[in-house]
């Protein structure tokens, strides 16, 4: 089974103050992206780096996540430590997962160039920091998307497949030699 783990990083969300409508954005994003059967495993945490670096560990290295996706905490105030906590536990860090959602985010919103989004991969778990708002974490998904089912091709991972229709997956062509 397939399992991609959704947290959204949040302090109200997490008191149960307001509704956790950004988790519930990429879940409803997934399923429409998705072919595939897939299995969530879904966190609502406050921001706190420590708490974060916690669960990704747990989704990855626990419950055995090929992705993650995180909601919020990238932007760049006091609280906003979604991106070092990504950092802290990640091997390597996949820059132009950040770069990209920024450049399609700058198309609706000039305050895009604050945003700190970015994607990192620990050991076979890619993960994925969006922004909070439901319709851009969308956007950003559209934009970054394609190239997710072959990063995890990549890492060893499962093989998502796409309802093609939504999201065209890009999966390079080996020739035969």
């Amino acid at each position: 089974m397939i399992r991609i783990g959704i947290i959204n990083v949040s302090d109200r969300a997490s008191q149960g103050i307001y509704e956790d409508i950004p988790g519930k954005a990429v879940e409803s994003t997934l399923n429409e992206y998705l072919k595939s059967e897939w299995q969530k495993v879904y966190a609502v945490i406050p921001d706190e780096q420590h708490l974060i670096e916690e669960m990704l560990i747990e989704m990855a290295d626990v419950k055995g996540c090929s992705l993650v996706i995180t909601t919020g905490g990238t932007g760049p105030a006091h609280r906003d430590v979604t991106p070092e906590a990504t950092a802290s536990v990640c091997t390597k860090m996949m820059p132009g997962f950040g770069e990209i959602m920024r450049l399609e985010s700058l198309k609706y919103v000039p305050t895009a160039i604050l945003s700190r989004q970015t994607a990192g991969i620990r050991n076979k778990t890619l993960i994925i920091n969006l922004p909070g708002k439901p319709k851009a974490i969308r956007q950003c998904l559209d934009a970054v998307f394609p190239a997710v089912p072959y990063c995890i091709d990549l890492l060893g991972g499962p093989f998502l497949e796409c309802n093609e229709d939504i999201i065209k997956p890009f999966r390079p062509v080996n020739p035969t030699p």
